[in-house]
């Protein structure tokens, strides 16, 4: 069987589940834990029992989409990583148009781009693109991937590593939950502010910023949720 028959036979639930092993290996690397991703970890995710995982995995398997290393975990092959970034193109398109055209605020768009980008068609998907002008990040500041599943050179760091007192750009955030994308949000921490980190306490203790013109502080897991570049 030809890898497009493979990919052109996924069902969304596929698909969903290969957009998830995408963003728990995304985790991963940045973390630097591992290539692999842990079923556990997987079926935490989507909230579904470990034997429907392992079913789902077998399949992913059997489709060339990815590889399942005994006592190691799972990560998708170049295919399935194709496959997943088709998905989360859907998924941020969505976002940007709930937030662009219908006015949702960035904190309210992610579960509800999870249920309409199921049905996503390719038209629709494309209609949606173009009315919320043509976006290249999500309103959390991911990279929108192209139609073919490729995503831009990404040159971002975790903020408690970027360099200090030197101007930064917020690129993007790690985190959907709501309450603390409401808290980022007023705290003018949204995608392309300025900043400068100020100060980094010790023992992954609070780091002070300054956001514009004001000074903010944060918890050090916070400041793990948010990724910078250097100003140009």
């Amino acid at each position: 069987m030809s890898e497009r028959a493979k990919t052109d036979d996924l069902s969304e639930t596929m698909r969903d589940y290969l957009a998830a092993i995408y963003r728990l290996d995304d985790r991963e690397r940045e973390d630097s834990a591992g290539a692999y991703v842990s079923t556990s970890a997987l079926a935490e995710r989507l909230d579904v029992s470990a034997p429907a995982v392992n079913r789902m995995v077998t399949k992913l398997r059997d489709s060339g989409l990815l590889v399942h290393e005994p006592y190691q975990g799972i990560h998708l092959t170049e295919a399935g990583k194709r496959e997943a970034l088709k998905q989360l193109r859907r998924h941020r398109i969505v976002e940007a148009f709930l937030v662009n055209v219908m006015g949702f605020g960035w904190h309210e768009v992610h579960e509800e781009a999870d249920r309409i980008s199921q049905t996503l068609s390719i038209p629709l998907e494309a209609r949606m693109a173009q009315m919320a002008g043509n976006p290249t990040t999500c309103p959390h500041g991911e990279p929108i991937p192209s139609p073919d599943g490729e995503l831009p050179p990404l040159d971002d760091v975790l903020l408690p590593n970027a360099p200090l007192k030197t101007p930064l750009i917020l690129t993007r955030v790690r985190t959907r939950e709501r309450d603390r994308l409401e808290y980022l949000a007023a705290l003018g921490l949204l995608p392309g502010a300025p900043l400068e980190m100020i100060n980094v306490a010790p023992f992954h203790g609070p780091v002070q910023l300054k956001v514009g013109r004001e000074y903010r502080i944060i918890g050090h897991n916070l400041g793990l949720m948010i990724r910078v570049r250097v100003a140009l």
